[in-house]
């Protein structure tokens, strides 16, 4: 509580100060905009829970990671339990997520991240590719298709100017990472091409990670009415699973990696680490067809060599994806009427080859399991907007979800295909913002959300096809105030929510540690999101260039209902793996000649580690910090120098902890106090 008193008195304060402080030396910027719904809305009067990373926050982090980064976004959390290893949860829905990603679509400009099979590889990507994010919080099936927790955007790196440049960052742990990457621009063609290379020997035991990775985006602008764009990237990544530990294994001894027991070898022994290839790629075409029509059709596809060598098996999994995304965009002007309409539809098939292996100290020996899997996710959507007086903005919106997959197995005894069919799904959306003032304004939502289980959750380390699982799905309702000064000298939010979930998807154990997946019952999640940033100075012509303060906070009330497992009911306990309360602030100090200094504190209450609430992490408190200079001219060379730490308190904490697990395994212990240097050069 007195975190959340603190924040609160924090917010209130400074914005009196901000109100009072001289702005006559503040440059006119522009408004703040997102793009999520291709048609662009300034961030006051957007009808959505949106928040917009920029490469100016982007780059206040560290450049090796995208945890820290998303995690200034209340009501998010990214979890890495190792190098490499991420966790992403959209207002809480990490339930069903031992690894990875789901619940949640995201998509690289037009083209969708998120396979058929429900999966996401955002591990895969260089943070040092991406431009910006945007992150929409709460169901957005409407016209993103199938999700309950919501949608991220994220707009890699284009060619908006000839240049070259290079990074290069070293730090504790062995880490190393470099990129280069090459702009150029021409009369009606543009090109960029990345590269980046990461290591890291870990903070744990077995905890090695290894990315090479090559991006490229293309656009030709062929009339003064259409242009087409390519994006594609290869990835190879590899990283080691330390795996989890017991309390008395993490307070004696964080860094090791999960030991042997008298049944089952330990992590180093088998080996256990993710080796990830993937192939992707899209090419998009924008019409605009007249005055009002635009087309725009998307054709995407990726490939994806998997091998994960476990405790208990050695799994590979060969995954093809192919889909189309498109859509007709209409709009007119009428008198002080705006109005928008999009009609498209998304299709996609994600194939699956899976097998399973005893893993013989990191080696695939005799099998256990072969089995094919192809799921195909279609949808059609259609959104209405109306602009009423620049004042009044009203979003009708729906969409109607397909699902379906085929299985066939080929060991250890042979089933023909057959097919399971999913009911087809209407996602509404009804949401409007209202302009009380040029710099005040409300909004609310009432939408639904629906994710049916994905491949990996259908045939799980089990080695067995659930056929039992059914979707989620829920209602969310939510209300907002935006208050924003001119020139964004002052942005304040605040969101208050309340989604109810049926037919939780949930992760369990058996026995062998392998785990499969049920549905066990349903969730009420309330909560608060506020945020707020400001800047005390900005563009004084002295040694103090600028200080901009940043704060977010969310309070999270998410109750298990109607809950259960066996003979266990778990109604009324709170949610696991979501804190209750997080609380991140930030401030940038900018100088004169480039300097900089960026601190930024982390806190995370106490998180409940299984469903019974019987055993809590402990809160914690993160501070990083990060200086450098910026804009060293040497000749035609412009150079950057930077330095950070991370967890400068030296905290001991679970980044990413195994919930439910097996015998009190529950830690991933995150590296304590550690350092990185760095530099950049352009041309």
């Amino acid at each position: 509580m007195k975190i959340t008193f603190t924040c609160i008195y924090l917010f209130l304060s400074v914005t009196a100060f901000a109100q009072m402080s001289e702005t006559d030396s503040v440059k006119k910027l522009k408004e703040v905009v997102v793009r999520g719904y291709y048609n662009n809305q300034t961030r006051l009067r957007s009808v959505s829970s949106v928040n917009l990373i920029d490469t100016n926050l982007i780059r206040n982090q560290p450049n090796t990671s995208l945890t820290s980064t998303l995690n200034t976004v209340p009501g998010l959390r990214m979890e890495e339990r190792s190098p490499g290893s991420y966790r992403l949860s959209l207002r809480g829905s990490l339930l069903r997520s031992p690894f990875g990603i789901r619940n949640i679509k995201i998509y690289i400009d037009d083209f969708p991240l998120t396979d058929a099979g429900g999966n996401t590889y955002l591990n895969a990507i260089d943070p040092e590719s991406l431009t910006s994010i945007e992150v929409y919080k709460g169901p957005e099936a409407s016209i993103f298709g199938a999700n309950t927790g919501g949608t991220i955007l994220i707009m890699p790196l284009s060619a908006n100017q000839n240049a070259i440049s290079a990074t290069v960052t070293a730090g504790s742990y062995g880490l190393f990472h470099q990129t280069a990457n090459i702009q150029q621009k021409f009369k009606n063609y543009s090109f960029n091409l990345m590269e980046g290379y990461q290591k890291s020997d870990g903070f744990r035991e077995n905890s090695a990670m290894e990315r090479k990775y090559i991006q490229t985006n293309h656009q030709w602008d062929y009339s003064n009415k259409g242009n087409l764009k390519l994006y594609a990237f290869y990835s190879d990544l590899n990283y080691e699973t330390p795996g989890g530990l017991t309390l008395t294994q993490f307070e004696n001894n964080p860094r090791s990696a999960r030991p042997a027991t008298a049944t089952i070898p330990g992590a180093i022994t088998q080996q256990a680490a993710i080796y990830n290839k993937t192939l992707f790629t899209g090419i998009a075409n924008n019409y605009q067809i007249s005055k009002s029509f635009k087309h725009v059709v998307a054709l995407f596809g990726s490939y994806t060599d998997f091998k994960n060598p476990f405790i208990t098996n050695y799994e590979k999994r060969y995954e093809q994806t192919l889909g189309l995304r498109t859509f007709v965009d209409f709009q007119q002007l009428k008198d002080k009427l705006k109005f928008n309409a999009q009609l498209g539809l998304e299709s996609g098939a994600t194939k699956t080859q899976i097998k399973n292996f005893d893993n013989n100290a990191g080696t695939p020996a005799a099998m256990q399991a072969s089995d094919h899997v192809r799921a195909n996710q279609n949808f059609a959507f259609l959104r209405l907007n109306l602009d009423i007086n620049d004042k009044l903005l009203i979003e009708l919106a729906s969409s109607l979800n397909f699902y379906r997959y085929h299985y066939e197995r080929f060991f250890p005894t042979v089933v023909a295909e057959k097919e399971r069919k999913f009911d087809v799904e209407l996602m509404p959306k009804l949401a409007a913002s209202y302009l009380i003032t040029n710099e005040l304004s409300i909004r609310g939502t009432i939408s639904k959300g629906y994710s049916p289980p994905t491949i990996a959750e259908v045939r799980a380390s089990d080695n067995n096809i659930n056929n039992n699982l059914q979707a989620e799905s829920g209602w969310n309702y939510e209300g907002g105030i935006r208050y924003s000064l001119p020139n964004n000298r002052l942005y304040l939010a605040a969101n208050v929510f309340q989604f109810n979930l049926n037919d939780a998807i949930v992760r369990r154990l058996n026995t062998n540690d392998a785990e499969f997946f049920i549905n066990a019952g349903g969730t009420s999640q309330r909560g608060l999101e506020v945020e707020t940033s400001f800047w005390l100075i900005r563009n004084h012509r002295s040694f103090l260039h600028a200080i901009e303060i940043s704060s977010s906070y969310t309070y999270n009330h998410f109750r298990f209902k109607e809950f259960s497992t066996g003979n266990l009911n778990f109604d009324g306990n709170k949610l696991t793996g979501v804190p209750s309360n997080v609380a991140v602030s930030s401030l940038d100090f900018q100088f004169s000649k480039g300097l900089y200094f960026f601190a930024q504190h982390n806190y995370t209450s106490s998180i409940p580690l299984n469903d019974g609430n019987t055993v809590f992490a402990k809160h914690y408190h993160l501070v990083e910090l990060k200086t450098g200079m910026r804009h060293i001219h040497l000749k035609k060379v412009n150079l950057e120098v930077f330095g950070g730490i991370n967890n400068l308190l030296d905290q001991t904490y679970s980044l990413g902890n195994d919930l439910n697990a097996m015998a009190g395994r529950y830690y991933n212990a995150a590296p304590g106090i550690n350092f990185y240097l760095g530099t950049s050069v352009k041309l």
